[in-house]
């Protein structure tokens, strides 16, 4: 029986972090560490390094999720390690996990089998307290609002126009919609409010594309966090609450790194999700990281309709980057699902749903080459894939100009992706990226929104009501240069996340538009999707226990 990813973590010889991080050029007094195989770094060594030229910048995305899983986190860990098998020196640069899924569906989101972040038990659990931080500082503010209402209200804040919910990292419907205050007049005036998950708070965007301290300090007072009966906005500033939130981020700020199975650096710094976010680890993290290695490989999260298109529209639009090839991961599995195949009869051959599924990769190739990004297919190989299986997804992506290239990292490490390696620096070394956003900045927000509906997600177009019309209208007024952050389903191009493969012609149902002035984008809530999610039926946090010596269990 082949070992659990966590086996497989707990066996590994890892290095001291000071030597890993000197493969790159960091030195020991640079580090902050917590214990010795993780450390944040400082900010006098990375402000010491601006001056260096960048190295090149490869994303990981993929086709849309299905419970046969995908592997993105693992390709990305896996290509890494590849590349600096190759003779590259290559940093990964990924996302922390959130504990939300942890317990919830994943129970862990280090990678897998031989292509993993370690230690996998710390970087899943509280890590060195970056979302602790991140939360704290997310309810001190709400704290403050409400502390303001009830010693007076001078700003005249409207309690029904209050737009800043609270925050927990875990998943848990029933906080979803709440009345707080109650229990008398001490206890302040009642008003319906409700919690987000940490991953889904705007201080976590902000953190993850302010460029240093006091940017994000300068961020966190542009939040806009309730308005006046006259409609006039009150920011985070006007309650004076950015100097005590900037001081409970400023450890945290910092990026985080460890190592891999293979001993390579592996920067991870925040992780804002991407159905509901703009799902990307930390500018910071990722432009330190360029300044350091020659190949930066970053991932964004789920299918490349969220993940990819916020990378190109909101982080690289924002930070300045220049992404110099896509990779975009794929499995036979999860193809053969999105042709329709239910998750028990995955192990048998089935040529035709392959074939038919490869709808779904072939939109998202179509889709990146609109950014001006070349890509390759990764094959995240399973035992089950037959040789006919995998010829159908080469003929699909090579109708399409790209080349498909069956990685076998989780099995092999970064021997298992030499040839994807391979591929992707001749992919850097011709120089044919030519990036550009989906949509210029001066595009009015309505059109922008329907740009990706119709563009990415095969729409015919958008609805809202009237109420989001008008706030659009007047968003338009000083936000209108802001870009567009979709908030949908994961699991298809559409709304519905019952629609497999490529549905088009569908319409995209705009329910909310939420202001996020200090990130600086604008988030649009679309179909059923929920900024605080539910456990399934059967959660992971169900399987997850300590064994009789102390170690464990149920971390995937």
């Amino acid at each position: 029986m082949p070992k659990s990813d966590i086996e497989i973590a707990r066996e590994a010889t890892m290095q001291p972090i000071t030597d890993v991080a000197a493969k790159v050029g960091i030195p020991a007094d640079a580090l902050l560490q917590y214990g010795p195989t993780k450390a944040k770094l400082s900010f006098d060594f990375i402000n010491s390094v601006q001056d260096r030229e960048d190295g090149k910048l490869v994303l990981v995305t993929a086709i849309n999720p299905t419970p046969a899983g995908e592997g993105k986190t693992t390709t990305t860990v896996g290509l890494g390690d590849g590349l600096n098998r190759i003779g590259k020196k290559a940093i990964m640069a990924l996302r922390e996990p959130s504990l939300g899924p942890c317990f919830g569906v994943k129970g862990g989101a280090a990678g897998g089998g031989y292509a993993q972040v370690v230690p996998m038990e710390d970087i899943n659990l509280h890590f060195t307290g970056d979302f602790h931080a991140i939360g704290v500082a997310h309810n001190l503010l709400a704290a403050l609002l409400d502390n303001h209402i009830y010693w007076g209200n001078e700003l005249g804040i409207d309690s029904r126009r209050v737009q800043f919910r609270r925050v927990v990292d875990m998943n848990d419907r029933a906080l979803r919609t709440i009345t707080n205050s109650l229990g008398g007049v001490s206890n302040g005036f009642p008003r319906q409010d409700g919690f987000d998950i940490v991953v889904a708070s705007e201080i976590m965007a902000i953190f993850c594309l302010a460029t240093d301290l006091n940017d994000l300090t300068e961020r966190l007072g542009k939040m806009v966090v309730a308005y006046t009966r006259s409609k006039e906005p009150i920011y985070a500033r006007d309650l004076q609450a950015p100097g005590a939130m900037a001081v409970l981020l400023k450890d945290a700020i910092s990026p985080n790194l460890v190592q891999t199975l293979e001993n390579n650096p592996a920067f991870i710094h925040g992780g804002p999700f991407a159905n509901i976010a703009h799902g990307c680890n930390s500018v910071i993290a990722t432009k330190t990281a360029l300044k350091l290695a020659d190949y930066v490989v970053t991932e964004a999260g789920f299918g490349a309709d969220l993940g990819a298109e916020k990378f190109f529209d909101i982080k690289c639009r924002k930070a300045g980057l220049k992404p110099s090839a896509v990779v975009i991961v794929a499995t036979v599995r999860a193809l053969k699902m999105h042709g329709g195949v239910a998750k028990a009869d995955l192990g048998s051959e089935n040529v035709e749903a392959v074939t038919k599924g490869s709808e779904n990769l072939a939109r998202h190739i179509a889709n990146v080459k609109k950014f001006g990004v070349p890509a390759v297919v990764a094959i995240n190989q399973f035992i089950t894939d037959t040789d006919a299986e995998i010829d159908a997804v080469r003929a699909a992506c090579e109708a399409l100009g790209a080349k498909a290239i069956l990685a076998s990292h989780w099995a092999n490490g970064g021997a298992g992706t030499e040839e994807l390696a391979k591929h992707v620096v001749e992919l850097v070394e011709s120089g044919s990226a030519d990036f550009k956003p989906l949509y210029p900045d001066e595009m009015p927000l309505v059109q922008k929104i329907e740009t990706i509906a119709t563009e990415i997600y095969g729409a015919a177009g958008i609805s809202m009501d009237a109420a989001v019309e008008k706030q659009l209208e007047e968003l338009q007024k000083d936000y209108g240069h802001l870009p567009i952050c979709m908030a949908k389903t994961q699991y298809s191009f559409s709304t519905d996340p019952s629609a497999m493969g490529a549905p088009s012609g569908h319409t995209v149902p705009v329910r909310e538009v939420r202001l996020s002035a200090g990130a600086g984008f604008l988030v649009v809530v679309t179909g059923a999707i929920m900024t605080m999610p539910g456990l399934p039926r059967v959660p992971a946090a169900n399987k997850i226990f300590l064994n009789d010596e102390g170690q464990i269990e149920g971390l995937f």
